[in-house]
């Protein structure tokens, strides 16, 4: 126990899924009772052709639907069922967790669930092939030759500031509803904030390594490509990762704009149709998918850049 509680101190494997496990239910549990404490239990009708032939005289004749709802929740299942209500408890503010699990069987046979997260992973992926494409030659132009950098540096750091919501509007009027325009979106979010961690980067390469090459005799081509590229790009794989999640923010909004399809166009009907049991479902889904897409960047990080790791081990 006191090894649990020690700062910064390391678990092992098996109490990190240990702990995992225990979380995931504490977060479950704490769910449903909240969900349980929001939620109304409130009278709606059955099919009048289910009744019997007795209880659906009352049904018929009695004037009990008009009376006041709170009330009518104070009576007995028997008592309603002859006029043909019935109780029923309603998660309008929080939806339960069990609720939440059904409501994946309609997402998946009604709103093709898997087909639309499939066509948003693509566009996640193609804009991000898109941002990194732009911003590490633009972030090393700015990095490295003070001309660009004294250009153009400050008013990247600016871009930053823009709420990106506010600018999907200039995108439809550029580029329409399409997918080109929500790629082109999705990359720019990222841009704005790779090309200022690009020159990060570049800024933090130590001297040693320059100052070695340069006693070597490299050229500015040879210390770009053997000091600066494998330095960059092995910290820049971690800043990645972090915006992945925030990509994803974007693919909603962009989604949202017009129905093409995509986990944004799931959660638009789901606030359509006031089903946040569906809307928390899609939202789990996008929590998965990018459980997974972290897991992928980690593992061809430590692929390509497995040093890192050597060196992180070796300081512990």
């Amino acid at each position: 126990m006191n090894d649990l509680l020690k700062l910064r101190g390391s678990l092992s494997s098996q109490q990190n899924i240990i702990l995992t496990i225990i979380g995931v239910i504490i977060l479950l549990g704490l769910w449903s009772l909240l969900a349980h404490v929001k939620s109304e239990v409130r009278v709606t009708q059955i099919d009048r052709e289910n009744l019997k032939i007795e209880d659906r005289m009352y049904y018929d004749n009695d004037s009990i639907l008009f009376d006041n709802e709170i009330a009518l929740t104070q009576k007995t299942d028997t008592e309603l069922l002859k006029y043909g209500l019935k109780k029923k408890r309603v998660y309008a503010v929080l939806p339960s967790p069990l609720s939440v699990l059904k409501s994946f069987k309609e997402l998946h046979t009604q709103d093709f669930l898997i087909v639309n997260s499939l066509q948003s992973v693509k566009l996640n992926l193609l804009g991000y092939v898109v941002a990194i494409g732009i911003s590490i030659p633009l972030g090393f132009a700015l990095g490295l030759i003070p001309l660009f950098r004294g250009l153009f540096s400050r008013i990247f750091d600016s871009f930053r500031f823009i709420p990106l919501t506010a600018v999907t509007g200039i995108f439809v009027v550029w580029l329409g509803l399409g997918n080109e325009m929500k790629v082109s979106f999705l990359a720019f979010g990222i841009i704005v904030y790779l090309v200022p961690v690009v020159v990060q980067r570049i800024d933090e390469v130590k001297d040693v390594y320059l100052k070695t090459v340069f006693t070597l005799g490299a050229t500015d081509w040879q210390t770009i490509k053997s000091v600066y590229f494998p330095a960059v790009i092995s910290k820049l794989s971690d800043d990645i990762r972090v915006l992945t999640a925030i990509s994803w923010t974007y693919i909603t909004i962009a989604e949202m704009l017009n129905r093409s399809g995509g986990i944004g166009e799931l959660i638009w009907i789901a606030r359509r149709q006031s089903r946040i049991d569906k809307a928390f479902a899609v939202l789990i889904v996008i929590v998965l998918i990018g459980i997974v897409q972290d897991r992928i960047f980690l593992w061809m990080d430590r692929t390509f850049f497995s040093y890192k790791y050597m060196e992180r081990n070796t300081h512990k």
